[in-house]
C-alpha cells in the first residue's frame, strides 16, 4: 500500500517532535554580585533561601565553583566557553577610572563587549533546534551583532549594554524593556517574562537564561521584604536588611519559575543551574570565611555557589568538591542536550557530567585567572583593590601572582581556605611548579601582560585605601600595604 508524500511528511514532522521532546530544557540563573556563604544550604543563618536550599537537596552543591572576578568576563566566558586571554574582556569598564597616579604598571585596556564572530552556547543550542529566552543583565554589548538578539536568542527583556539598572524600582534606566508604570519592581517583570516564556515553549525545548540583575547595587528592595529582616540576628558580618531583603525576593523568583515548570509537568525534563557572577562586594555581605570579595583574585572574589539539579540523573542531596569554572558551562550545557560542538571550534573548558553522574573525575589539573588592569577606580570602595595579576588553582594548591611587582602568594586551599598563611617561602618547589604551568598557559592562550612602569605613579595614593581599611579593622591592611 503506497503511503501519500502528505501523511509521509506528517509522520516524519511528528517524529521529529517526539525527539526534540525528549530534549531536556535548561534553566540556567545567574545572580549578579551574589556572595559565596549568602544561601542558607552554604551556611548563611541570616538570609532566608528556601527555594534554592530545596533545590540544593534535590540536586547537586559543588563546593569549589569559580567565576572571573568581575561581571562581564564572566559572562562572556559562560556564553563562548573561553577565558579572558582568548576573548580580549578582562575586566568591567566601569574600572577604566583609575587614576593614573594609583597604577604602579601601565595597566592593559579590557574590551568592553563580545565580540561579533563570537559563538555562543545559546547559538550552538539555537542550531540544535532549542528556543532561547534571556531575562536579565547581558553587559555585552547592545548593538545588533552584540545583543541577546545577535548572539542566538529569541527572546531577550532587559539585556543591554547596562550593567546594573539606575533603580530596582520603574524608571529602571536600562535598555530593551518595556516601559512600566511607575514603581513596578523590575526583578517582578524580568520573572513574569520568564515564566510567559515557559508557558509559550513549554511543548519544545528550550534554554531560559536568567541573569538577574540582584543583588547588585543599589539596594532596592520592597519596603515589606525589608521589614523581615529588620531586627534579625546578624551573621557575622551579613547584617544589611535591604541586601538581606534583596536576597530573599531573588529566591522568591527562583520559586516563581521552578512552580511554573511544575504547572506545566515540566519538572522532570529540565535541569536547572544556579550561580553568580562573581563574589559578593564586602559592603553589602560577608564572604567569610573567604578573604576578599568581588574584584578580586582571591577566594572571596572567585569562588561562587553552584548548584545542579538534573532528574533521574544527578543524585539527590549530593556534593562535589572538585573544582569547575566559568568556562565549563559551554561544553557541559552541549553534553547535556546532546548537542555537538565543531571540532574546530575554540573552547577551554571541559564538561563537568562525569561530576553529575558520580561516573569519574575531570582530565585538567588546573584552573586560572588573568587580570590586565586595576579592579577600583580609586575614587570609592576602598575594599575593593586588585592589582593587575594572574592566578591557578591545581588541585589544593593556589598560586596567585603579582604583575606589578613579581610577587607571588601560595596557599593550601584544603587546610586554609580564607588564604590566611602565604606558604611561598615553606614550599619553594610548589611554588615553582605553579608558577611553571601558569607562565604556560599565559604563553599558549597568548596572554598580555602589563609590565610598563607607569611615570605617573604616586605612592602616596595608595594610602587612603590602607587608612580606610584599617579604620573598619579589616584583615585585609597587611596585604594591601604590600601592593606598595
Amino acid at each position: 500500500m503506497r503511503i501519500s508524500l502528505s501523511l509521509l511528511a506528517v509522520c516524519m514532522f511528528l517524529n521529529i517532535q517526539a525527539q526534540d521532546k525528549k530534549k531536556p530544557n535548561i534553566v540556567f540563573f545567574l545572580v549578579d554580585d551574589f556572595g559565596w556563604s549568602d544561601l542558607g544550604c552554604y551556611g548563611s543563618e541570616y538570609y532566608d533561601t528556601p527555594n534554592i536550599d530545596k533545590l540544593a537537596k534535590e540536586g547537586m552543591v559543588f563546593t569549589d565553583a569559580y567565576m572571573m572576578p568581575t561581571c562581564s568576563p564572566s559572562r562572556v566566558s559562560l556564553m563562548t566557553g573561553k577565558y579572558p586571554p582568548r576573548t580580549g574582556v578582562y575586566t568591567v569598564d566601569w574600572y577604566a577610572g583609575t587614576p593614573k597616579k594609583m597604577q604602579k604598571v601601565k595597566g592593559i585596556k579590557s574590551k568592553r563587549f563580545i565580540a561579533e564572530d563570537e559563538v555562543t552556547i545559546a547559538e550552538v543550542l539555537k542550531e540544535a533546534g532549542y528556543t532561547n529566552g534571556h531575562f536579565g543583565k547581558w553587559h555585552l554589548g547592545d548593538q545588533p551583532e552584540t545583543s541577546p538578539e545577535g548572539q542566538g536568542f529569541d527572546v531577550n527583556i532587559g539585556g543591554c549594554k547596562s550593567g546594573s539598572p539606575k533603580s530596582f524600582f520603574s524608571p529602571y534606566g536600562i535598555g530593551n524593556i518595556a516601559p512600566q508604570k511607575e514603581g513596578v519592581y523590575l526583578t517582578d517583570v524580568l520573572t513574569d517574562g520568564a515564566c510567559n516564556f515557559i508557558t509559550e515553549n513549554k511543548d519544545k525545548p528550550f534554554f531560559l537564561y536568567f541573569p538577574f540583575y540582584q543583588v547588585h547595587v543599589p539596594l532596592h528592595a520592597k519596603k515589606e521584604w525589608v521589614e523581615k529582616y529588620k531586627g534579625k540576628k546578624a551573621h557575622g558580618q551579613q547584617n544589611v536588611p535591604a541586601y538581606g531583603a534583596m536576597v530573599s525576593y531573588m529566591d522568591y523568583s527562583v520559586g516563581r519559575v521552578l512552580d511554573q515548570l511544575e504547572e506545566h509537568g515540566l519538572t522532570d525534563n529540565t535541569i536547572i543551574i544556579f550561580t553568580s557572577d562573581n563574589g559578593g562586594q564586602i559592603v553589602a555581605t560577608s564572604n567569610s570565611p573567604l578573604r576578599g570579595q568581588k574584584g578580586t583574585l582571591t577566594e572571596g572574589g572567585i569562588r561562587v555557589p553552584l548548584i545542579v539539579k538534573w532528574p533521574n540523573i544527578v543524585k539527590p542531596g549530593t556534593i562535589d568538591k572538585t573544582p569547575v569554572t566559568v568556562v565549563d558551562y559551554y561544553p557541559t550545557l552541549a553534553e547535556m542536550t546532546g548537542t555537538s560542538i565543531s571540532e574546530n571550534r575554540m573552547i577551554d573548558g571541559e564538561s563537568f557530567i562525569p561530576l553529575l553522574k558520580q561516573e569519574g573525575q575531570l582530565k585538567r589539573d588546573a584552573i586560572y585567572w588573568h587580570l590586565t588592569s586595576y579592579n577600583g577606580n580609586g575614587r570609592s570602595n576602598s575594599l575593593l583593590w586588585q592589582y593587575p595579576g594572574g592566578a591557578i588553582r591545581k588541585g589544593d594548591w593556589k598560586l596567585i601572582e603579582n604583575f606589578e611587582n613579581d610577587a607571588l602568594e601560595l596557599y593550601n586551599l584544603k587546610n586554609d581556605i580564607g588564604e590566611t598563611k602565604n606558604l611561598r617561602d615553606q614550599y619553594p618547589q610548589k611554588t615553582k611548579e605553579l608558577l611553571k604551568d601558569l607562565k604556560l598557559w599565559q604563553e599558549s592562550t597568548n596572554a598580555p601582560i602589563p609590565t610598563e612602569a607607569n611615570p605617573e605613579f604616586e605612592e602616596s595614593s595608595l594610602d587612603w585605601i590602607v587608612n580606610a581599611n584599617k579604620a573598619r579593622n579589616i584583615k585585609e591592611t597587611e596585604r594591601l600595604t604590600a601592593i606598595k
